[in-house]
């Protein structure tokens, strides 16, 4: 689908194409994260922002001195206005690799949230059955490991093993981040996992790569064929290789929902770490109608599947 035809289908949804186009010409990159706006699109009741971070502040929640990144602080307060200016009434808020093991910043939120938030751990070895009961107490639905190379690495892949067995007795399902060249080598580890699973940020495929490029093939068949499969519709600003308003990342998502509109969803990675230009998130909530003109598809994307995945309840 090129940009032509993404326009073109938006315009028969409810009037939003003008509002929706206008709002992300004029979304400017070199915009502070915290200077948002109230998007065009309307999300609709009970919609889900799943994959969004809480940084500090650092006095608070101290990061592991083993991180690969600083980001400014980006605390509950400010996450709590962002997503009242974006019109979203729930989330679920992933523990990042800068935290190591310690994921009281997400469980210390969660437990302000009244049943609004749920939660992504960090989970090693150092983390005992009974703190992961504890997590799941405190509204852990799952945990993440970063195979992106720039975040270091691959985990330790025995660690990676016993953790999914342990997980499988709660419940929870993986959140996996991979660089988009890797996923053709983890085709059959993801194959073969016991458990859900959700790979982030569309994979990072990139757009430029277009539409018939390996990862992106492989991503769509662990879709059609993997009943376990889910993938976030999140990071465009990752996946374009043209920038602001990261439409050549439209087709890459509407083809996701296509093929399973029950197991995707989406986040808005707020507040961005280790992006070279920082995105406005009313820009990135206005492609949402792009991604999925029709309003079944919307609902599914942004409430059921959420509800369904976190175990949101009400």
């Amino acid at each position: 689908m090129q940009r032509r035809q993404a326009l073109a289908q938006l315009s028969t949804s409810a009037g939003l194409a003008l509002a929706a186009s206008a709002s992300l010409a004029a979304a400017d990159t070199e915009t502070p994260y915290r200077d948002t706006h109230t998007p065009d699109f309307h999300a609709p009741a009970g919609a889900c922002d799943t994959h969004c971070h809480i940084f500090g502040p650092a006095a608070q929640y101290p990061y592991s001195p083993k991180r690969s990144y600083t980001p400014p602080d980006s605390g509950l307060d400010e996450f709590k206005k962002l997503h009242a200016t974006l019109g979203i009434d729930r989330a679920v808020i992933v523990n990042a690799s800068l935290y190591g093991s310690d994921n009281r910043v997400v469980t210390d939120a969660i437990a302000q949230s009244n049943g609004r938030y749920r939660g992504i751990a960090n989970v090693d070895d150092s983390v005992s059955d009974a703190d992961l009961q504890a997590l799941d107490r405190a509204g852990m639905r799952g945990c993440r490991f970063n195979f992106v190379k720039h975040l270091g690495g691959f985990p330790d892949m025995a660690m990676f093993d016993r953790t999914v067995r342990r997980i499988a007795r709660l419940g929870w399902h993986l959140d996996l981040h991979f660089d988009a060249v890797d996923l053709p080598d983890f085709y059959p580890l993801l194959d073969s996992l016991p458990v859900p699973y959700l790979i982030d940020h569309m994979g990072r495929v990139k757009a430029a790569e277009g539409l018939e490029q390996k990862p992106f093939r492989i991503l769509l068949d662990l879709l059609a064929r993997d009943r376990k499969c889910h993938v976030k519709i999140s990071g465009p600003e990752r996946v374009s290789a043209k920038g602001s308003p990261y439409l050549d990342a439209v087709p890459f998502a509407s083809r996701l929902i296509q093929a399973a509109p029950d197991r995707v969803i989406w986040g808005s990675d707020w507040p961005h770490p280790n992006v070279p230009v920082m995105p406005r998130d009313d820009a990135l909530v206005d492609l949402i109608p792009l991604y999925a003109p029709d309003a079944a598809d919307r609902q599914r994307l942004l409430v059921d599947n959420p509800m369904r995945l976190y175990q949101f309840t009400g």
